[in-house]
């Protein structure tokens, strides 16, 4: 009996779905196109609550506990999750909450970028990062990443050097680990990046959403461990791991040497910001939700396995490197001969949704990004929907 109730223990989660199970949710994902198209866009895994995040939330609104947040909980959790995690002991008391992280990001560049600030960005690189600039009055310069998708310290100097010479502050928008690539970017990376911008005088703010969603061969070094990352910022948020988008609520937190500038520097209103709900969900998710997310690794390690071996045989001509992170597949499709945005003809004649490589800015033409967060009989139907598309 035990060793059944291991193995049960040990399936993929994902494979507790079918496609007839998932076409009637109500989500962006699955309710933005017809019916008879296969979504592997949005960043939303095809998969239930951990149970101790359903009952919480459940017995809150049974409850009526909908009003502002309030409390340390969330710091607190992330704080106890970091140190199990990563061996990073952060003070849950210097922690900020926000609305979402894009929404956090958005306040910290605001705040250490001066009125003649220039934001960098490496792209290709998240589709909102790409408004941070609009959003935050600043300038923008893109720093194209290296082909295999890593940082180009190189590039980023020139870009810092540049920016300088022309009057200008520059401040990095960083993502670890990186979206749409999957990269993990390494300690060394990580620390040659930080003397960087310490070189050049450049602050840093860091989205690590996908910090927790790290496959067996990665190892995820929060940037605000790294020597010379004192006076950086990161947002987390259990959204992404957790499968909690639509519970909204994001953390700042402020490197060793900033405290007192992010204690003053945003309104007191901005902790208010987050959703009740989705604190108490992320909170709950990081403490107890734990066992659920390692079994999700295991799934999308599988399902990651499984897309592999599927493009290998029936689109070779795909060129990618598997993620060391996320549930999400950057697929380079210039091999096909489909011109700068694949995902069009994906859609028109393979009913198949995944997000448009040339709105992850420059470096994206001829890409695409897919969510393998699904069950495995979508995954397969979806590459074989598009290797009929692009045959003819």
């Amino acid at each position: 009996m035990r060793q059944c109730r291991r193995l049960i223990r040990m399936k993929n989660p994902f494979e507790r779905f079918t496609l007839a199970d998932l076409v009637g949710r109500q989500s962006l994902k699955w309710q933005a196109y017809p019916p008879d198209v296969l979504p592997l866009w949005v960043a939303e895994m095809d998969t239930d609550l951990a149970e101790p995040v359903r009952d919480a939330i459940i017995t809150a609104v049974r409850r009526g506990e909908v009003g502002y947040p309030w409390g340390r909980a969330y710091p607190q959790a992330l704080a106890s999750f970091a140190l199990d995690a990563w061996d990073w002991s952060l003070d849950p008391d210097t922690v900020r909450h926000t609305a979402d992280v894009m929404t956090g990001m958005a306040h910290v560049v605001r705040l250490v970028t001066p009125h003649d600030g220039v934001l960098v960005l490496t792209t290709p690189v998240y589709p909102p990062f790409l408004d941070l600039p609009e959003i935050t009055g600043c300038a923008v310069r893109h720093v194209r990443l290296a082909e295999d998708g890593r940082l180009d310290l190189d590039a980023l100097a020139n870009a810092f050097t540049a920016i300088r010479a022309e009057g200008g502050t520059p401040t990095l928008a960083l993502c670890n680990p990186h979206n749409p690539t999957g990269v993990v970017h390494s300690r060394s990376e990580l620390e040659r990046l930080a003397a960087l911008t310490g070189e050049h005088g450049v602050r840093v703010v860091v989205d690590e959403i996908h910090a927790p969603l790290i496959h067996p061969e990665a190892t995820f070094t929060p940037y605000l461990t790294v020597a010379g990352a004192e006076r950086a910022y990161a947002v987390h948020s259990a959204s992404k791991a957790f499968n909690l988008p639509g519970l909204k609520a994001a953390l700042i937190v402020p490197g060793s040497a900033v405290v007192d500038e992010i204690t003053a520097g945003l309104p007191a209103t901005l902790d208010h910001s987050a959703s009740s709900i989705g604190v108490l969900a992320h909170a709950v998710a990081l403490t107890d939700g734990r066992d659920w997310l390692n079994a999700h690794l295991a799934g999308l390690t599988a399902n990651r396995a499984r897309l592999a071996s599927l493009l290998a045989t029936e689109l070779p001509e795909i060129r990618w490197q598997p993620p060391e992170a996320t549930y999400l597949a950057w697929l380079d499709c210039r091999g096909l001969g489909l011109r700068d945005d694949p995902a069009e003809v994906f859609l028109a004649r393979g009913q198949v949704a995944v997000n448009s490589g040339p709105t992850f800015g420059p470096g994206g033409a001829g890409h695409v990004r897919l969510n393998f967060a699904t069950a495995p009989q979508v995954l397969t139907e979806a590459v074989a929907r598009i290797r009929r598309a692009t045959s003819g």
